[in-house]
């Protein structure tokens, strides 16, 4: 089956930092078929606990005059250049630092305090209502599928500029992201024959995200599996580890 894998960080087997995966897995192994554009996270590790330096590491010097940038502006020009120049800046493909990117342009969380702070207080600002979506472009080239992830915090930056409502720039974030996921899986349907679709990761814990991604998933014709006694996160992916090891030692 095609497995959606959209969590924080892990290492990936190209030396980056994974987290925005499209894979086709079984117990014995796996293929990366996509994944979320890499992006320089500035500052490594402190992009992390400061969402906001992912915010300057997507727009860079677009859209000058955000408010983003003005509450950092000790700061902002600085992670730009890191990310320019990849200095200390780690390239990741990870979703969680995506939604993270687009919770500091809305001025909801510029610095977490616990682990996915971030996105957690953006979900909980989206409008349920909001049915647009924002579009991100899908690069076909001779190895995975890469979504071009920043294309939806520039459709972002560009409503809150024009002054829309941040729950309504938030809600079309979310369907955009389940759009996306959607598009990505069609094109690996029809390159794979593949037609069930497995969401995992932590961040589909955002029930906003695994509604709006399962309704469209179901609606392309894909059988969707979800997680319901087994979370998304940590603890699924040691049983993971532990359903992995046991059918390599039986071979």
């Amino acid at each position: 089956m095609i497995g959606v894998a959209f969590d924080g960080l892990g290492h990936g087997t190209d030396g980056t930092l994974w987290g925005g995966e499209f894979l086709r897995a079984d117990l014995a192994g796996y293929e990366r078929l996509g994944h979320l554009a890499q992006i320089p996270m500035p500052g490594g590790a402190a992009a992390v606990r400061q969402p906001w330096r992912m915010t300057a590491a997507y727009l860079r010097d677009d859209h000058p005059g955000l408010d983003v940038a003005r509450r950092n502006a000790g700061r902002w020009a600085d992670a730009v250049h890191l990310a320019a120049t990849g200095l200390d800046s780690p390239l990741t493909s990870s979703a969680g630092l995506l939604f993270d990117a687009v919770s500091a342009l809305l001025g909801i969380r510029d610095k977490i305090t616990y682990e996915g702070q971030a996105a957690i207080e953006l979900e909980q600002r989206a409008d349920p209502a909001e049915t647009g979506a924002y579009p991100a472009a899908l690069t076909t080239t001779s190895g995975p599928l890469i979504v071009e992830a920043g294309d939806l915090v520039r459709a972002a930056a560009d409503d809150l500029t024009a002054g829309t409502d941040p729950g309504v720039i938030a809600g079309r974030f979310h369907n955009g992201v389940a759009a996306a996921i959607t598009r990505t899986c069609v094109a690996l349907r029809q390159a794979t024959g593949l037609t069930a679709v497995a969401l995992s990761g932590a961040v589909f814990q955002n029930a906003l995200l695994l509604d709006r991604t399962v309704q469209r998933l179901r609606a392309a014709g894909f059988r969707v599996l979800k997680h319901v006694r087994v979370p998304p996160n940590d603890g699924g992916l040691s049983l993971g580890q532990a359903a992995i090891a046991a059918a390599q030692d039986h071979t």
